[in-house]
């Protein structure tokens, strides 16, 4: 056999197999690095015939799916439900259609680029690569977004004297005290089985320095949460900190604790300049595949050599046959749509139900919560809003928008859900006082964002129980004949554009395997 060196054997991959035949070679050889960045998506070129896709829904996966499947010289064409692409990655800014179910508005923030709110997707941590691989390619301006700040408050009603206190004192509280406890402990002989003497050592110097505690080990406060006075001008002197059961009484307390170190709340955590929808507009600035607006499904017919789809365009009843279909429509609606498919494909697809997001947001006048010392971050709350969150953005401008309710328990879902658009924000801006005296004093406007009741969506990231995901959830991976379903809910992260954008690649790769059967 003749001899080959690297370079040869990989343009003779490339010659035989296209480029991402030679880049997986390559990246098997360890010649290039797969770590950074997303993987390849690896789609065979059209052939003649056989290459008409229809995509349902212009959501972020219907979007990506398009992007690519054009690059590979398919013909597609996307249906979109609604009057906007994007789905639930939806920026409002002054003049946008809140297309509430039987509750329409119109948002009425300034005409001013720096005063939008992200209604649905909002944050992106680092190892979102699919999501940030878009985002490069289309060169998406990206910046830092504080998603924790421990000069934010933790505000319980039933605790503290119902008084908000800084998130930063709570966190060294409690850790001071756990470690006090924990320091305590060590002195047991139960230790001495597992530990020896310089174990025991450095874990004491650990605790030590873990809860700031003092020489003798007891924990009496700390500068990690703020001291009183000017501590520029004077030697700091420590905050009183709170008895122990005052801290593990509050419901917040592991709630705190652990917001934080959610994986993908990690920080730091990313957003677009200018608003989550830079993402969709990357799309539509580089895909050629037409939008269909207000083009609402009403039947998927399945047969041996392609797709049948009826759908209502503004009254007007049409049809389309294609080749392939790609479904991102939420999986809650498919009972509504007429379709052939099989009894267990049909039965898998009825286990995803809707979830349930609530948001609030608020145009105030004046940006007050930075006299307090706060720039970015979130508030937490026991009240129904849950959350508020403070911009990133536009620090030391004169106005901003503030997320005022941040509801994904059915609980307060419902209860804000039930209210009219105008009551809810009123609700809202009482319980933020709450939290910061007078805020309801500098609201200019609002809108309210009940995600189970905005039109064509019904609902924000599909719920699955563990039982029907160990039995279904790998068959909705797979298609039903030409048709495959797409978007986060067939993902293990429903609500996250990565889920969309990883169930969108399962998809390709089952399509590339039956185009090529």
């Amino acid at each position: 056999m003749r001899n080959f060196n690297r370079r040869q054997f990989l343009n003779m991959l490339a010659t035989v197999g296209g480029s991402s035949l030679a880049y997986q070679a390559s990246a098997a050889m360890g010649l290039i690095s797969t770590s950074s960045g997303k993987r390849s998506i690896s789609l065979h070129s059209a052939k003649k015939g056989k290459n008409k896709i229809v995509i349902l829904g212009a959501g972020i996966s219907g979007l990506a799916a398009a992007y690519e499947l054009e690059r590979a010289g398919y013909q597609c064409i996307i249906l979109e439900a609604s009057h906007r692409a994007g789905g639930r990655v939806f920026t409002a800014r002054h003049g946008d259609l809140i297309d509430e179910l039987g509750a329409p508005s119109i948002c009425q923030f300034d005409d001013d680029p720096d005063l939008y709110m992200n209604c649905g997707a909002a944050r992106i941590p680092g190892h979102h690569e699919r999501t940030l691989h878009y985002c490069k390619t289309f060169n998406v301006p990206m910046r830092i977004i504080a998603n924790s700040n421990r000069l934010a408050y933790l505000h319980d009603s039933n605790n503290f004297d119902g008084k908000p206190i800084r998130i930063g004192e709570h966190i060294a509280d409690s850790r001071g005290f756990v470690a006090e406890l924990a320091q305590k402990a060590i002195d047991s002989s139960r230790f001495d089985a597992e530990l020896s003497k310089d174990d025991i050592e450095n874990l004491s110097n650990f605790l030590n320095v873990f809860g700031d505690l003092d020489e003798a080990g007891n924990y009496v406060g700390s500068e990690r949460s703020g001291a009183l006075g000017d501590r520029m001008l004077s030697k700091p002197e420590l905050r009183t900190p709170p008895a122990l059961k005052d801290l593990v009484n509050s419901p917040l307390f592991s709630r705190i604790q652990r917001m934080t170190e959610l994986y993908d709340w990690a920080e730091p955590l990313m957003t677009p300049v200018g608003g989550m929808d830079k993402i969709v507009d990357g799309f539509l600035n580089n895909i050629a595949t037409p939008i269909h607006y207000n083009s609402q499904v009403s039947a998927i017919k399945l047969h041996e050599s392609g797709v049948h789809i009826a759908y209502s365009q503004k009254g007007e009843m049409k049809t389309i046959d294609a080749d392939y279909c790609f479904n991102c429509i939420p999986a809650h609606f498919m009972n509504g749509i007429v379709n052939n498919f099989s009894t267990e494909y049909k039965q898998a697809l009825n286990t995803l139900k809707r979830g349930k997001l609530f948001k609030i947001g608020f145009q105030m006048k004046e940006r007050f919560w930075e006299k307090e010392n706060i720039y970015g971050g979130i508030s937490y709350t026991n009240l129904p809003i849950r959350q508020v969150w403070y911009p990133s953005s536009g620090i030391f401008s004169n106005k901003g928008i503030m997320l005022g309710a941040y509801v994904w328990e059915e609980k307060q879902y419902d209860y804000f859900a039930r209210l009219t658009p105008q009551k809810r924000l009123e609700v809202a801006a009482a319980m933020g006082d709450q939290i910061h005296p007078n805020y309801s004093s500098y609201i200019e406007t609002g809108i309210s964002i009940p995600w189970s009741r905005m039109n064509h969506m019904m609902g924000c990231g599909s719920t699955m129980s563990t039982e029907d995901r160990k039995r279904y959830f790998t068959r909705l991976q797979k298609p039903e004949g030409r048709h495959f379903m797409m978007g986060d809910q067939i993902s293990y992260h429903p609500g996250w554009q990565e889920g969309a954008l990883a169930a969108m690649e399962t998809s390709l790769a089952h399509f590339s395997e039956l185009v090529e059967a």
